[in-house]
């Protein structure tokens, strides 16, 4: 079987369907999932029973487990569909999901047999198709929030009406562990700047982000017993984890968390436990992880890569902004002053309608690319008439 190839769900569905899948739960599929790096977003492995040709890269190994994920969480809550059944559930899934591209999903579901579809839509899913773009980005915002596909499919097969909201709250917690994560007494440099991403990332997101403590908790305890809470809990140890270690102040954050969200203290620690091992394991594989979690290197890594889109595609982005008469002024207006929250949204708005039209910029229409939004807005001047940045103040 080959990721990469044409055909390749299909294939899985040859040499699976027929197979017993080897978990008794869904409990049992997310921890092999957890062994491979899928639910910490670092796919370092695939499950032991599916046997490929050869050396599998991040990306492949990602769209098999997210297979792996769907169609096994698929046969553990109905044991006796077949594979084409289970391929139509996934396809309906991700029509109503929408993935956030609704032009490319139209456009994926107006072509080929159901198996086919569904190799484009992970494609779209996974892999960006620049190996730059999948270091940074995918890495380590995209995959991370890959789980909830698996989490959001499982809500679809038990009859979740309100699909999108579903995923968007699941994607919401994650944000927020990372955000409260960062919000020490003592931040590093690094911290500070990742931390003044996602506060300003947070005005931008639709979904709703509370901003103490005490309404996170509330938000985490609605959690308690559900199949999200162990990946809430993975998200919440891995944050913390700077070159396999963690110290007392970060564990006691990791506990606070667990304890919201249900765990006992030594489940807690054995999550803690887990992460720590992983990464030891691992650590040659997560090369953008050896010096710190979450480190400079991912901030400056996302500032390039969004500076380089920008360049890239400089003039059909001047041509779109020039069309929209309140988007110039809103820009010009934020090169002197703040903007205020109603303002950023028809920023947001307006600009996501911009990335529609630009295939190159789909990436900040992927989950977690409303993260990458603020680190855009404040390249955008480049691109503007100079007059607009006259009365900067820095």
């Amino acid at each position: 079987m080959n990721p990469s190839a044409p055909g390749w769900i299909d294939k899985f569905g040859a040499l699976r369907a027929a197979e017993p899948i080897p978990y008794r739960d869904l409990r049992a599929l997310d921890a092999d999932l957890r062994s491979c790096g899928f639910m910490y977003g670092i796919n370092v492995g695939i499950p032991g029973f599916i046997r490929p040709s050869y050396p599998l890269s991040q990306d492949e190994k990602a769209k098999v487990n997210v297979l792996t994920g769907l169609y096994c969480s698929h046969r553990l809550i109905y044991p006796e569909a077949s594979y084409p059944e289970f391929l139509s559930s996934v396809r309906q899934f991700y029509k109503e999901l929408e993935l956030g591209q609704p032009n490319l999903l139209q456009k994926i579901l107006r072509s080929g047999k159901t198996s086919v579809q569904l190799e484009k839509i992970l494609d779209s899913r996974v892999y960006l198709g620049e190996p730059m773009l999948s270091r940074t980005f995918n890495s380590m915002i995209t995959n991370v929030l890959l789980p909830i596909d698996i989490l959001a499919y499982r809500a679809f097969l038990r009859g979740e009406v309100q699909l999108k909201q579903y995923a968007g709250e699941l994607e919401s917690v994650v944000i927020n562990i990372i955000y409260h994560s960062l919000d020490s007494e003592s931040p590093t440099e690094s911290r500070k700047k990742l931390r003044d991403a996602f506060e300003n990332s947070r005005t931008y997101l639709k979904v709703r982000h509370p901003g103490s403590f005490k309404d996170f908790r509330n938000l985490l305890e609605h959690y308690r017993g559900t199949d999200a809470a162990q990946y809430f809990l993975d998200i919440a140890a891995l944050t913390v984890l700077e070159q396999d270690r963690m110290d007392t102040r970060q564990q006691r954050y990791v506990l606070k968390q667990g304890t919201a969200l249900g765990f006992h203290k030594r489940e807690i620690a054995g999550a803690l436990r887990d992460i720590q091992s992983f990464f030891r394991l691992h650590s040659k594989e997560v090369y953008f992880l050896r010096e710190a979690v979450p480190g400079s290197q991912y901030y400056e890594s996302m500032a390039r890569m969004v500076d380089r889109l920008i360049s890239r595609n400089s003039k059909r982005l001047r041509k779109e902004l020039s069309q929209s008469k309140e988007l110039m002024l809103l820009l010009s207006k934020s090169t002197v002053r703040e903007l205020s929250a109603e303002e950023k949204k028809k920023v947001q708005k307006q600009l996501l309608d911009i990335f529609k039209s630009v295939p190159s910029l789909a990436i900040f229409l992927l989950p977690g690319g409303v993260v990458l939004l603020p680190i855009f807005i404040s390249l955008i001047p480049k691109l503007l008439p100079s007059s607009f940045d006259e009365n900067r103040v820095d």
